[in-house]
């Protein structure tokens, strides 16, 4: 509708820049969003020792926004097809900008963790409509597909981004920083995202507001996300028992859309190959890349030596390799060689990447025994992403787009919380065992790495066999 309407207010030159300054706000948005997702990595151990954290208290810090952000993301991606996406995407970013200020003075455990949660309410509302708004600004599929690069390539390297800027923020300055950085960028974005961005009515609230439904999912991913991170803190009966109450929702609420009169999430959303091969997919590649780069910093740190600003310059190449291939290369194959070739192009590369990083040793370097694999995933995330990200939209109807973005969205919350906690409590168990057997600190945790590393490219090597079976075929 807004290119329609584009049209016939003025030339193309006005009209395309227009769609273009638009994407720009849409990125610098979920840049945001996506940098406070990984910015908090570096600097866990500063807040701890300010704030007095317990072990499992600190990762509270990172569940707290996990929680509400993945749980959030269906609903308010329905939300913004009903009310209007840009009235979503403007208001998710007040909420994520006042949450971050209130991150960033916090002075004791509780007022951290709570406006954490809060900031994850405002990233999902921030980040479940954008691709819903990315694929109605760009319906040609040529078009579409650098919109989709230039995006993916923000949200990329924004993730490798923040691991930098934890570094430097919290060397340079303290930890409060790494939220109050927000500040500025918040206040810019939201009046660019007023003046720039169409705005859309959207369908109204009358018209698919299953309240409901809406409450049963939202608290099925919820209590999803907070089994999966929470794992390693609980014993294995608590933790079955949160699971079957998890499905259970997830049955109730599959079972209230079947028999809605306006469901929140048409069952027929499913029925796409592509769209559901594409979310099974993402789950297993962001647990993959998630976890490399959790347990990557933490191998800098703890078995190299590497200080917090060291270890955010190291991961400094990633985000260099993802936007250069992203912004130059990505588009241009995905329309030579069609999408699912370079999927699966991608997913080779982050095989061999991962593949490569299991071996690293306690005497490792950075630079024959990190950076090299470091590339090889880079460069085969900056190929996988945009084409998986393209499959997957494309495979959603325009009233469906926003629910589609909130879907997308949510299982890159689910695999990366999955792979943190699978990959993460299988290095621990493994380094504890060691020392128990008697070994050095630093070589068990090395050895309790390279297990993580080890799995990871076995969860690397499902995604490619899924997206090679479920997704064969689509080539365009």
């Amino acid at each position: 509708m807004a290119i329609v309407e584009s049209r016939r207010r003025g030339p193309r030159r006005t009209r395309t820049h227009s769609r273009w300054a638009s994407l720009v706000v849409l990125c610098a948005g979920t840049l945001m969003t996506i940098l406070d997702g990984n910015i908090v990595t570096v600097a866990m151990p500063a807040v701890q020792s300010d704030l007095g954290f317990s072990g499992p208290g600190l990762a509270w810090v990172v569940n707290a926004y996990l929680i509400p952000f993945g749980g959030l993301l269906l609903l308010v991606g329905r939300l913004g097809d009903l009310i209007g996406r840009k009235r979503m995407f403007t208001a998710g970013l007040a909420v994520f900008t006042a949450a971050s200020v209130l991150c960033g003075v916090a002075t004791g455990q509780s007022a951290l963790i709570a406006a954490r949660a809060l900031q994850g309410v405002g990233g999902a509302m921030t980040s479940a409509v954008v691709l819903g708004m990315l694929v109605a600004l760009f319906p040609e599929p040529g078009e579409r597909a650098r919109a989709i690069a230039v995006f993916s390539a923000v949200g990329a390297a924004g993730g490798a981004l923040g691991t930098f800027l934890g570094g430097a923020l919290t060397e340079a300055l303290n930890w409060h920083w790494i939220f109050l950085i927000n500040l500025p960028i918040g206040v810019v974005a939201w009046l660019a995202a007023v003046r720039v961005l169409e705005p859309d009515r959207g369908a109204g609230l009358g018209k698919g507001a299953d309240y409901p439904g809406a409450l049963l999912v939202t608290g099925a991913l919820m209590l999803t996300v907070y089994v999966i991170v929470g794992a390693g803190d609980r014993d294995l009966t608590a933790t079955l028992l949160l699971a079957a109450l998890a499905l259970a929702l997830f049955a109730a609420f599959t079972l209230r859309q079947a028999r809605a009169a306006r469901p929140l999430l048409r069952l027929r959303l499913f029925g796409s190959r592509l769209l559901s091969g594409a979310n099974a997919v993402q789950i297993l590649m962001i647990a993959t890349m998630y976890g490399f780069q959790f347990i990557g910093a933490l191998y800098l740190q703890r078995v190299l030596g590497y200080g917090e600003l060291l270890t955010g310059t190291a991961f400094l190449p990633a985000p260099v390799a993802i936007g250069v291939l992203m912004l130059g290369l990505s588009a241009r194959a995905v329309g030579r060689f069609g999408a699912y070739r370079v999927l699966l192009a991608g997913l080779l590369l982050i095989v061999a990447g991962m593949a490569l990083l299991s071996r690293a040793p306690v005497d490792g370097s950075y630079v024959t025994d990190v950076l090299p694999p470091l590339l090889l995933l880079a460069t085969g995330f900056a190929a996988a992403m945009p084409a998986l990200t393209g499959l997957a939209m494309s495979g959603a109807r325009e009233e469906d787009a926003g629910l589609a973005s909130g879907l997308f969205n949510t299982t890159q919350v689910v695999g990366g919380s999955l792979g943190l906690a699978v990959l993460s409590v299988l290095a621990a168990s493994r380094t504890e065992l060691l020392l128990a057997d008697g070994a050095g600190l630093v070589a068990a945790t090395a050895e309790g790495y390279r297990l993580a590393f080890q799995v990871a490219t076995g969860i690397a090597v499902g995604a490619l066999g899924v997206a090679a079976v479920v997704l064969r075929g689509r080539r365009d």
